[in-house]
């Protein structure tokens, strides 16, 4: 639009140029004035040579303006210049971090390999405005540029993936507004990660347990109360109250259990393991519960011992957690086979599978098995006094001991689990 700032005309543009360069010598302009009105005033010096002397004045003031501006402009111009130095992009190829480098009008003129590969639509000549369109981020580049102080603020996407990173726009030179801004991008993707995990463990952990608790303070009330003497009753009330602080009991010990493991998630056991009589050992551990439910626990076994290296206690809770899974939730199979072989594959020697034919899983579910408290069915897993923490602790010692623990289950054709672990 005509009269709009950017489309000024000539004149107009050239008057507030002139202005603003005059405005900044206006202290000493004044003083001039104020002393050659004087010198005129006493008769030392004519009017005419007093006008002179201060349009010269004047003038000098300008071009002295003109020249500081154009001092800035090639000091700024030759930062610019020379974003594509060797020094410049070693300095941005250094940090692990993405790193972006901007010129004065905040085109990206430098990006350094993490910053490629995070934001692919990062391209060199483009105006940053259109690959991280954040108000705070390009909020925070203006701030820069008008302060010339370093301004921190949090970049939050959604798309394709979410995540979290903390923006520091920092310019090249202390004090430069107008000059080369450094945007350094640190990933908090992990940070947000952990710690809306540790919100949701301490949110189902404290239901997992508030919940047989309020069933116990119930009963006892009523024990105390209205069946204080209902014989009946009470042994029926106590075989409950027992139940739920036994599940009180396996959940905190499976918490603890998990806790311990995670603790020594990076340490890589090294005793020697025979697969062979652990696995018998925990059939016969499992025996009682097997008969129970009317299922019959089948092994598959080499003749000779497989040994691998590990943590015996480890490996005993991990194959009885899936072979209890297996009689718990497949027990209308009527049967569970356990199998242990060698195999070739890369990085791994060993494959324990434990498989039973019950109802299966819906594909949906099963990439979240592994997750705590996750459960397919809430009310079954707590008739059948499962934690929901079982298969959690399974992933976290197969992972210390650099094996992979693989699930396949389909409705109607029961479930598998594999286990790869090195020799």
């Amino acid at each position: 639009m005509v009269g709009d700032g950017p489309n000024r005309s000539p004149p107009d543009s050239l008057m507030a140029m002139w202005r603003a360069r005059l405005e900044g010598r206006a202290l000493l302009l004044g003083a001039t004035a104020v002393v050659l009105f004087g010198l005129t005033v006493s008769g030392q010096l004519a009017a005419g040579p007093a006008v002179f002397a201060f349009a010269v004045i004047v003038a000098a003031a300008v071009l002295l303006s003109a020249g500081e501006k154009d001092e800035q402009d090639q000091q700024a111009g030759g930062l610019v210049e020379t974003i594509d130095s060797s020094t410049l992009q070693l300095f941005a190829e250094a940090l692990p971090d993405p790193c972006i480098v901007l010129d004065r009008r905040s085109l990206v003129v430098h990006r350094n390999k993490a910053a490629s590969h995070q934001f692919p639509g990062l391209l060199v000549g483009n105006p940053i405005s259109l690959s991280l369109r954040s108000p705070a981020v390009l909020s925070a580049i203006e701030t820069v540029r008008v302060n010339g102080a370093p301004e921190t603020v949090e970049l939050h996407q959604t798309v394709p993936t979410e995540t979290w990173h903390r923006v520091t726009v920092t310019p090249l030179l202390a004090g430069v507004g107008d000059g080369v801004l450094i945007v350094n991008l640190q990933s908090l993707t992990d940070e947000k990660r952990l710690d809306t995990l540790r919100s949701d463990f301490v949110a189902n952990a404290s239901h997992e347990l508030r919940t047989p608790l309020t069933s116990l303070l119930g009963f006892i009330d009523t024990l105390m109360g209205p069946a204080a003497r209902d014989a009946e009753a009470r042994e029926r009330f106590l075989g409950i109250m027992r139940n739920q602080a036994v599940r009180m009991s396996k959940l905190i010990e499976d918490l603890l259990s998990l806790s311990r493991i995670e603790m020594r998630q990076h340490m890589r056991p090294t005793s020697n393991v025979d697969l062979v009589s652990l696995l018998r050992e925990i059939r016969e551990g499992l025996a009682t519960a097997a008969k129970e439910v009317e299922v019959e626990i089948v092994l598959d076994l080499p003749a000779e011992p497989m040994v691998v290296s590990g943590d015996r206690d480890e490996l005993y809770e991990v194959f009885e957690n899936l072979i209890d899974n297996a009689l718990k939730y497949g027990a209308n199979g009527k049967k569970v086979d356990v199998t242990l072989a060698a195999v070739t594959r890369p990085a791994y020697d060993v494959l324990v599978s434990v498989t039973d034919y019950g109802p299966g899983v819906e594909a949906a579910h099963v990439p979240r098995l592994t997750e705590r408290f996750y459960r397919v069915d809430a009310e079954s897993s707590r008739k059948k006094k499962g934690t929901g923490l079982g298969l959690a602790i399974v992933k976290h010692i197969v992972t210390r001991h650099r094996g992979l623990l693989t699930i396949k289950s389909r409705p109607g054709h029961g479930t598998r689990v594999e286990i790869l672990l090195p020799r």
